[in-house]
């Protein structure tokens, strides 16, 4: 089992590398677009002594934007899989299902750390970008979110028939979770039928917890509450996403 895993991980990663459009998108479009939020923010007026504009956004997005481009990779990638055969073929092998998505998450979770940290060394380093806590906090919730992103694509790639209707998942999956995280409006501040649904979706408290990392000087209680929600709704979409896992010809 173990073999089979390793060889999936694998052969993931080597597809991954030979595709120079994907490694560019994986690793540079995060990055681009955090510079392109920069100078939209850069001459917004402030208060001294008080966090600027692009430091409150730009920490959001620092778990906003790889969470999107590993869902959209992810889903789209998958599916091509199922498209070529390669899925079905492997799913023959005595490889188990759980063990099969894992070496797929496995390796897009590589991917989607490079990712992260590419972004975080742009955005600190870079582009000057502050947060009261340590950096490499910002940097595991940023690969945490990328992460989500590849666990959420995996589970909704199992419901796709073509690359097309892959990429409709993202406005119906995503496009919630990016208007009720805190991103737009605080969450407090919305309806309350708006808050329960809040509640339920991960990136609410992705983003939560970045809010605290750039309030607080150390890691707080909440904030490993909010990546321990996180990473139980990571466990369960690919639970949901080995279950849901089906040989699409007899």
């Amino acid at each position: 089992m173990m073999r089979g895993y390793t060889a999936t991980t694998t052969r993931i990663l080597r597809q991954l590398r030979a595709d120079r459009r994907t490694v560019a998108m994986v690793l540079l479009v995060p990055s681009v677009l955090l510079i392109l939020l920069y100078f939209v923010y850069h001459d917004s007026p402030g208060f001294p002594g008080a966090p600027t504009l692009f430091d409150r956004v730009g920490i959001t997005m620092l778990g906003i934007i790889p969470f999107i481009v590993m869902f959209l990779i992810t889903v789209i990638t998958m599916q091509r899989e199922r498209s070529t055969g390669t899925l079905e073929r492997l799913m023959t092998t005595p490889l188990s299902k759980l063990d099969l998505l894992a070496g797929y998450g496995t390796a897009f979770s590589v991917a989607a750390a490079a990712q992260a940290g590419v972004a975080c060394l742009i955005a600190f380093w870079l582009l000057a970008l502050h947060a009261a806590g340590s950096v490499w906090l910002v940097v595991l919730i940023a690969v945490l979110d990328a992460v989500l992103g590849v666990a959420l694509g995996l589970l909704a790639s199992a419901f796709a028939r073509t690359e097309f209707q892959a990429v409709q998942f993202m406005p119906l999956i995503v496009g919630p979770q990016l208007f009720l995280c805190g991103l737009l409006a605080p969450r407090d501040q919305l309806p309350r039928w708006l808050q329960i649904i809040s509640d339920v979706l991960p990136l609410s408290y992705a983003v939560h917890a970045l809010q605290e990392v750039s309030n607080n000087p150390g890691a707080t209680a909440v904030m490993w509450r909010d990546l321990t929600v996180v990473a139980g709704f990571v466990a369960m979409a690919l639970a949901l996403a080995a279950a849901t896992l089906r040989r699409r010809t007899a």
